[in-house]
């Protein structure tokens, strides 16, 4: 009788522990007219042991306001950081992580767009890709006979060639870095964002760079999956100025010399 309560006790204990807690960081910015309160309540309500770490980005609008009034809902899962000023979606994502690391809660981050152009679901099913050998698993726009991809011709057309660009530069056979869902293990979230990132919006280059920089390119593609999406849908709305797209090949050129000659 002894035997068997000193084998099966510490088993349940195991499995009780072994539970995930995880934590999604989303950034804002002017989300007021398209906040889709009902699509986030569901998950959070489906969810109750995943937190979310909401990061308004300055928002000109009512946006602090409608998150405020959603943590009222959800007060012990929803937690709001509010940057004074705008300062890019890298910044606003570095932010949320870096709480998230901080409050030693969660063994896996991840973070993804706010406008649920891949949505909880998808997420969900990312975080449950991670187990004792892969520690980063990201979402890819792949479009394929059994998934449903909406992206507009020109994103897509655009997307390709600078997607191929990084691939070359990364010198990694991936089809998308620039995907808005990734996930993390504690680990891995900690070497990726352990410092602030040079550009705004392609800071996901930035972490494919760090990733394979402190554990060599053997472990890193041993210990990361490219998943394709069953569903992603074009937002439509870009948060990004037509400025940027000219800044953007300039940042491109700026990550490539820094961990470049970081790495010589």
């Amino acid at each position: 009788m002894f035997l068997c309560l000193r084998v099966t006790v510490p088993k349940l204990f195991d499995l009780y522990f072994m539970s995930d807690k995880r934590c999604i960081v989303i950034p804002f910015f002017n989300e007021a007219n398209r906040f889709n309160l009902a699509s986030f309540s569901s998950f959070c309500k489906q969810y109750s042991n995943v937190e979310l770490c909401l990061v308004d980005d300055g928002s000109l609008d009512q946006t602090l306001d409608i998150l405020y009034l959603f943590k009222k809902k959800f007060p012990s899962q929803v937690h709001i950081i509010a940057l004074k000023k705008n300062k890019g979606k890298g910044e606003a994502v570095f932010t949320g992580v870096r709480w998230g690391l901080s409050s030693k809660k969660f063994t896996q981050i991840a973070f993804m767009d706010a406008d649920l152009s891949t949505s909880f679901t998808e997420c969900i099913r990312l975080f449950d890709l991670l187990d004792n050998k892969l520690n980063f698993v990201f979402g890819s726009r792949i479009k394929k006979i059994d998934n449903h991809i909406e992206r507009k011709w020109y994103r897509f057309f655009l997307g390709r060639i600078f997607a191929t660009l990084v691939s070359t530069i990364l010198r990694l056979p991936v089809y998308d870095t620039q995907c808005g869902c990734k996930v993390f293990s504690y680990k891995y979230a900690s070497i990726a964002f352990a410092s602030p990132f040079l550009s705004q919006w392609i800071f996901d280059i930035e972490i494919f760079f760090r990733l394979k920089q402190n554990l060599g390119t053997y472990k890193f593609k041993n210990s990361t999956l490219e998943a394709p999406l069953i569903k992603w849908i074009d937002g439509g709305d870009s948060r990004i100025a037509p400025s940027y797209a000219i800044k953007v090949w300039k940042d491109l050129y700026k990550i490539f010399i820094h961990y470049n000659t970081k790495s010589l």
